[in-house]
């Protein structure tokens, strides 16, 4: 299976389009370099793990894409906390990232006991 095939990479790329346009015209560059490049970086390690040879190194970046949900997450709570996000768009988010680390927690499971 490819990478671009799995609905977690599909959904994580979204969410990081999505952040990457809603703080295209902040002026806050360290809030916005920090909270792109956690959404950045769940949907490119989902990637980096497929292309590995080896399920244990899959799994190992699978952990770092959830790892960085989780980051993400707090970035979306500290942002809607400062004004930066709105309640509604922030609690989008958060519940993306939950879903998306469940996904990657089933497939990270899957992997460990194929």
């Amino acid at each position: 299976m490819k990478f671009e095939d799995l609905q977690v990479w599909k959904r994580s790329s979204r969410l990081c389009a999505d952040i990457y346009k809603a703080f295209g015209q902040c002026r806050d560059f360290g809030f916005k370099d920090q909270i792109t490049r956690s959404a950045l970086s769940i949907a490119s390690n989902i990637a980096e793990g497929y292309e590995r040879d080896m399920d244990k190194d899959r799994v190992k970046f699978l952990s770092y894409a959830k790892a960085s949900c989780a980051e993400l997450r707090t970035q979306a709570y500290i942002g809607i906390e400062i004004g930066y996000i709105s309640a509604g768009q922030g609690k989008r988010w958060i519940e993306e990232t939950r879903e998306i680390s469940r996904m990657l927690y089933a497939l990270m499971r899957t992997i460990r006991t194929a």
